[in-house]
């Protein structure tokens, strides 16, 4: 069976990647911008960002993060950019910062990553160990009891009641509500699996996040971008974890730079 759902979601990495260049009928003069998603949420959580980015001309692949694995969902987003045969800039959010360094590696059309309140392992680190290394993350207290699965595994979701508070205390009530109740759950055991070679020692970082984040602790995201030699970090003042759906125009503004840079 996870060899059928690894082929299908291979298949669609492949024909995203066709359809975006069937869309490119022109040069490229700018790199592709791929968003991949974090754990608890979708693609659709990027929507504001995506406007302003296609607004500026550029084209925009939302990719459907499985959540299943850095490995795995590495594998897929890797795919996707391997067949797009342009250069591109990966931007990942939350899990999706561990997810966008597993899938840069080995892709020479990779330009530039851009962590948005995001991950950014180093090689055989896992997310619990760097979420653990600075105090301030409140989400083991907002999650709702592990959903079981029929491999064994288990699924994180956050507790719907707790979703706006914890997830994203600077959006709308009424967008929070719905975002609560269509999150995505993260597989339990991603949390422990380690990293593979850390992407951003050898391809240029930036990142945003903001200061009132309650999933990773600032400090760990600022320890992380000062690692990674970050050629930028914006920190904006009582943005929560969803920096990108409370100040989609930021986010927008420091992909575009990461993408004109040489």
């Amino acid at each position: 069976m996870r060899k059928i759902v690894a082929a299908l979601v291979m298949g669609i990495a492949t024909t995203l990647a066709m359809n975006a260049s069937a869309q490119m009928s022109k040069p490229m003069q700018k790199p592709v911008i791929v968003l991949v998603h974090g754990a608890f949420a979708d693609a659709s959580s990027w929507n504001g960002v995506v406007n302003v980015l296609k607004k500026d001309g550029y084209f925009v692949i939302a990719a459907a993060n499985p959540l299943r694995g850095a490995k795995s969902d590495g594998a897929y987003i890797g795919s996707l950019v391997s067949d797009l045969k342009t250069p591109v800039v990966l931007v990942g959010h939350s899990y999706g910062g561990n997810v966008i360094t597993e899938a840069a590696n080995g892709r020479s059309n990779v330009k530039a990553l851009v962590y948005v309140s995001a991950f950014a392992p180093e090689t055989g680190e896992t997310l619990g160990e760097l979420t653990g290394k600075f105090p301030g993350s409140t989400l083991g207290q907002a999650l709702a009891p592990a959903a079981d699965l029929a491999d064994g595994g288990k699924d994180l979701y956050i507790q719907q009641d707790k979703f706006h508070a914890q997830f994203a205390a600077d959006v709308p009530t009424a967008e929070a509500t719905l975002m609560a109740a269509t999150q995505r759950p993260l597989l339990q055991r991603a949390l422990d699996e380690k990293a593979g070679a850390a992407a951003w020692k050898t391809i240029p970082s930036w990142w945003i996040y903001g200061d009132a984040d309650k999933n990773i602790p600032p400090q760990a995201m600022a320890f992380m971008a000062k690692r990674a030699a970050a050629k930028d970090v914006v920190v904006v003042k009582g943005a929560s974890h969803v920096v990108m759906v409370s100040h989609p125009d930021a986010v927008a503004r420091l992909i575009e730079k990461a993408a004109a840079a040489n």
